[in-house]
C-alpha cells in the first residue's frame, strides 16, 4: 500500500507541477515564469537560513537549560524539509515549502507531522510481534514495565503471589 502510494506520488506530482507551469506560463508569459521561479528560489533561501539560525539558536538554548529539545528538533527537520522542496523547482512544492519554513505556519505543519507520525507508529506497533508487550495484556504493570512492588513484572513475574527477599548462597 505504502509503495503503491509511493509510486502514485511520484507519478502525480510533477506531472501537476509542470501543468500548473505550464498554466502560470500562459497567463504571465515564459520568462516571467522563469524570473518568478528564480525569485521565489532566492527567497526560500535566503528564509530557510534565517529560520535555521534560530532554529539552531533555540536548539543550543533548550539544551543548556536541560530540556528535551521536542519542539526545536521539529522545527529543525521542518525547515530542511521545506528548504528540500524550495529547491525542487515548481510553484506547488515552493506552496509546501514555505508553509513549512515560515514561522507563523510551522507550527501548524509541526501538529500535522506529529499526528501522521503518531498514527504510523501505532499502526506500526499493533502489527509488531512485540505489541502485547506494551498494551498492557503481557503482565507488564501501569508504570511503564514495573509491578506495584517496584520490581519487575513480566510475564515470568505475573500473577506469582508475595516476594520473598532473600539471599542466593552459592555452595
Amino acid at each position: 500500500m505504502v509503495r503503491i502510494g509511493l509510486f502514485l506520488a511520484f507519478l502525480v506530482i510533477p506531472v501537476l507541477e509542470i501543468w500548473f507551469l505550464i498554466q502560470v506560463g500562459s497567463v504571465i508569459g515564459g520568462w516571467e515564469t522563469v524570473a518568478l521561479l528564480i525569485a521565489d528560489s532566492v527567497l526560500g533561501a535566503w528564509l530557510v537560513r534565517r529560520e535555521g539560525r534560530r532554529a539552531w539558536a533555540a536548539l543550543r538554548t533548550a539544551i543548556e537549560s536541560g530540556r528535551m529539545p521536542d519542539k526545536e528538533l521539529a522545527d529543525g527537520a521542518l525547515i530542511v524539509a521545506g528548504g528540500a522542496l524550495l529547491m525542487t523547482p515548481g510553484f506547488l512544492s515552493d506552496v509546501f515549502g514555505f508553509f513549512m519554513i515560515l514561522p507563523f505556519t510551522r507550527p501548524i505543519a509541526r501538529r500535522w507531522v506529529s499526528w501522521f507520525l503518531g498514527r504510523r507508529v501505532r499502526s506500526l506497533a499493533a502489527r509488531s510481534p512485540y505489541a502485547p508487550l506494551f498494551d498492557g495484556t503481557a503482565g507488564f504493570g501501569r508504570a511503564g514495565g514495573f509491578d506495584e512492588a517496584g520490581g519487575f513484572g513480566g510475564p515470568a513475574g505475573a500473577g506469582r503471589g508475595r516476594v520473598v527477599h532473600g539471599e542466593v548462597v552459592d555452595d
